[in-house]
């Protein structure tokens, strides 16, 4: 079994040490499990139906007791603390939600704050406050009753909920599996938004690879009862450890790496580049120059403005300004490369400009098929090496514009 320590400087939140599941018939649903989760880490347990995931996750606020071994909420052991006081420090998200269906949005999303004892204004603000967060404003649906809502509504509102006393740790279960695929893209980026303010720790369950991967800050990849593989979801893709882990995440694990591999500025190639007010003559010479076909129009402070076709410099008078064609395909620094190859496909563009990622528009490059083939092979061998991906040298590609 391959492990990596959680990546956090703030210490372990949850602990598993030897922990197994046995029932009376003899059924082992996990054996002898020991991993740890960081504060703030966002942990994916993924594998196939019965392999032990939702048995794992379940064990932590105590809804199933371990036959053996011992589990630890920051620090603490869970066996020593009252079931109910400990779910109570612990949000729980479940695919059918399981909202009241004779409560309001509002009163739904406050229950914890009321059974902790919170004053009932307290508690709604606290349930308003969430429901802002999580996308549903609180003058519109807070009066609303769950049969009103979308599926998706209603899966935010489970969210708000789990989210209303502040636990230090989330658990959620398949919790946007009951929603359709379009709809269940939007949550897991409305998600992954959420986590980044309110950094729990969270344990999310999923038979779903790719959500796994698109979520998760590590993988746990379940076999029958134990963990084959807990890793990043880059290495768990690109170095899977048993053949298992391999089947499992499929044969085309390296276009679902493209997901978690972000675009760096060493991927970039640095084509002829134009501003608005070049005369056009200035704009043929660059072209020429680098034997390019097109150039990147900038503006005076160096941000993207579009592109120009050599032919348009070479053939007409006048500014850069009065030729310049629209930029379609473009994104920022760090975005996924799959996000980057969707945009290629989308603008059926040859290559797609890159600007800072502070979102100023400073442009920094263009990416093109070859050099992101090129960043995926040198993010695989970056982890094979354990160096940083700059590092990794691979054969050179075509030059920009050809």
């Amino acid at each position: 079994m391959a492990f990596t320590e959680p990546a956090s400087q703030w210490g372990i939140m949850i602990r598993f040490e030897h922990v197994t599941k046995r029932y009376e018939d003899g059924t082992t649903a996990v054996d002898d499990l020991s991993f740890e989760v960081a504060d703030g880490e966002l942990v994916t347990l993924v594998g196939p139906s019965g392999c032990g995931k939702t048995t794992t996750m379940k064990m932590v606020n105590r809804l199933i007791e371990p036959t053996e071994g011992r589990i630890f909420l920051d620090g603490d052991d869970i066996s020593a603390i009252d079931p109910v006081q400990l779910r109570r420090r612990i949000g729980y998200v479940i695919q059918q939600v399981g909202l009241f269906p004779h409560k309001t949005v509002l009163e739904n999303t406050a229950t914890v704050p009321h059974l902790l004892g919170w004053k009932r204004g307290k508690g709604k603000e606290r349930a308003a406050e969430l429901l802002d967060l999580v996308g549903l404003d609180p003058s519109v649906y807070g009066g609303r009753y769950p049969e009103q809502l979308s599926g998706g509504q209603r899966q935010r509102v489970g969210v708000a909920r789990a989210l209303a006393a502040d636990p230090p740790v989330l658990l959620m279960d398949e919790p946007f599996g009951a929603v359709d695929p379009v709809v269940r893209e939007r949550l897991q980026n409305e998600f992954l938004k959420l986590q980044a303010q309110v950094r729990k720790t969270v344990l999310f369950v999923t038979h779903d690879i790719e959500e796994a991967v698109r979520l998760g800050d590590r993988i746990a990849v379940y076999g029958q009862g134990r963990i084959e593989q807990f890793d990043t979801p880059a290495t768990v893709l690109g170095a899977p450890a048993t053949p298992y882990v391999a089947d499992f995440v499929g044969a085309d694990r390296g276009l679902k790496r493209l997901s978690v591999t972000p675009v760096e500025e060493s991927d970039l190639d640095q084509p002829p580049v134009v501003h608005l007010d070049d005369p056009l003559a200035t704009a043929t010479e660059r072209l020429r120059a680098d034997g390019a076909r097109w150039a990147v129009v900038l503006d005076g402070q160096d941000n993207l403005h579009g592109w120009i076709p050599a032919g348009d410099a070479a053939t007409a008078k006048g500014t850069v300004r009065e030729h310049a064609r629209r930029m379609e395909a473009w994104l920022p620094l760090g975005a996924p490369l799959k996000q980057a190859f969707a945009t290629m496909l989308q603008h059926d563009a040859g290559w797609i400009a890159v600007i800072d990622e502070e979102g100023t528009g400073r442009f920094l490059g263009v990416l093109t098929p070859a050099r992101l083939h090129e960043a995926l092979r040198r993010s695989i061998d970056a982890d094979a090496q354990d160096v940083p991906r700059a590092e990794v040298a691979v054969e050179t590609v075509a030059g920009v514009g050809a």
